[in-house]
């Protein structure tokens, strides 16, 4: 018998998507606009298809565990039944935030509460808002994350019903932060959930918006979001997200972030859970004087494997981008960084740095770290490095030598290594939180005092 290849796998699993959304089309409903955009964006799926490693941009990602998963739509499951107490380890403690909880996609109001906040802001379901103000959705959605090379963006394109709106008036500050929370659960059959982010960022406003992606052991669930983001001239937006879903998941997130003139964004992207995950972050100069910090941490271990693609694209003059991307390895687990940053002709000015150190804890443990600069101005200050490698042996002898054991030194300078990237969230409760997650990660939770 011949053996199934991966491309057969491919199209099978292909076809099996394209006749789910035929199925629940008219269930799906939605305004026409949206109708028509779904059927566009499950066209150009089929004619994509899954993406194999002959693929550039897959090369080192294998989707055949993935696509042999018959997973369904999330509108076919069966009520979630989660309950408010089982969202505690996925909060942050005494901070203070409004509230928004998806379950499999869909917005769940007993669970969600919105604390004051100033006058004009909105922070809302995206199902409700096509009900109530669909324009809103028609002006942005697909129009920053496009479809037509990415099969991923266009499943969840064709499949979009819910989601959160974020939209801040210009001139606004939002103080306490947002926290958007997205559950997976499933109990009786693998499902599949596309939720759709929008933040609007007004001239001058400012905002902190925290995405959590979470789920339970040993439920395998299969989450396909996509944020848009829209940053106005002189707007700031502090970004976290955190992905923590059950270790036999699957995660693929597209952030796109789109700055006007002057303004300003840090995006922390924190993944620890997912089978396979892939987080995939793709920005835009659109005016001058803009600034843009992205950090990343990723910690696979076991079988896990993250894979982390980010593209920072530098069309307009006289702006800074700087990008820091840390990865801890252990066990078998393998690890992917591609960065690429664009500097374009007229983009003169332009300080791009990019950084991904990776360490890894151990002998099976694999990453693939590929930086990218292609630069087309003479004017610029550019550099990015990439590096891979282990602990130090004369740093862990030097602890020892300290009388510390040999477990807990290890885990000190494994900490070590990340600390750069976590003494940049700037909220205390965040960084709290992070610190409880990473040390819960490293051999026996760290020996250093980890809780959650």
């Amino acid at each position: 018998m011949r053996p199934v290849t991966s491309v057969a796998v491919a199209v099978d699993a292909k076809q099996t998507y394209v006749g789910e959304f035929a199925s629940s089309e008219k269930e799906l409903g939605g305004p026409k606009w949206l109708r028509t955009l779904r059927k566009a964006a499950i066209g150009r799926f089929e004619t994509l298809g899954f993406p194999t490693q002959k693929h550039e941009d897959w090369k080192y990602t294998n989707l055949a565990a993935l696509l042999r998963v018959p997973f369904k739509p999330a509108i076919l499951a069966r009520p979630d039944g989660v309950v408010a107490e089982k969202l505690d380890p996925f909060t942050f403690g005494v901070l203070k935030t409004s509230r928004v909880v998806f379950v499999n996609g869909r917005y769940s109001p007993r669970l969600s509460y919105l604390r004051s906040l100033p006058e004009g802001v909105r922070i809302a379901s995206a199902a409700e808002i096509l009900r109530s103000e669909p324009g809103i959705l028609e002006k942005h959605v697909g129009k920053h994350a496009p479809f037509e090379a990415d099969p991923f963006v266009a499943l969840n394109t064709a499949f979009f019903q819910d989601g959160a709106l974020v939209e801040i008036p210009k001139n606004t500050v939002v103080d306490e932060p947002i926290h958007l929370l997205f559950l997976s659960a499933s109990k009786d059959l693998p499902i599949v959930s596309y939720p759709r982010n929008l933040f609007l960022l007004g001239a001058n406003s400012q905002a902190t918006v925290i995405e959590t992606y979470a789920g339970w052991a040993p439920e395998v669930t299969f989450t396909n979001a996509v944020t848009e983001v829209v940053v106005g001239p002189g707007a700031k937006l502090e970004h976290y997200k955190v992905q923590r879903e059950s270790e036999r998941a699957f995660h693929f997130g597209t952030m796109t972030i789109d700055q006007d003139r002057d303004s300003t964004v840090t995006a922390h992207s924190m993944s620890f859970g997912g089978s396979l995950s892939r987080n995939s972050v793709s920005t835009k100069f659109g005016g001058e004087g803009g600034s843009l910090t992205l950090n990343g941490i990723f910690m696979p271990r076991d079988t896990q494997q993250h894979d982390n693609y980010t593209r920072i694209d530098h069309i307009a003059r006289s702006c800074t981008s700087v990008e820091l991307y840390r990865g801890i390895l252990d066990g078998k687990s393998r690890g992917v960084f591609n960065g690429n940053i664009y500097v374009r002709k007229d983009a003169q000015k332009t300080v791009a740095r990019q950084t991904n150190k990776n360490l890894l804890l151990s002998k099976e443990a694999f990453v693939d770290s590929t930086p990218g600069l292609e630069i087309l101005a003479d004017d610029v200050k550019c550099n990015h490095a990439s590096t891979i490698g282990q602990l130090d042996d004369n740093a862990v002898f030097y602890l020892r030598s300290r009388g510390i054991d040999e477990e807990a030194a290890r885990n000190i300078l494994t900490y070590a290594f990340v600390a750069d990237v976590v003494n940049q969230v700037k909220v205390a409760p965040i960084r709290i939180k992070l610190d409880q997650l990473i040390l819960s990660r490293l051999p026996k939770g760290a020996g250093l005092g980890a809780s959650l």
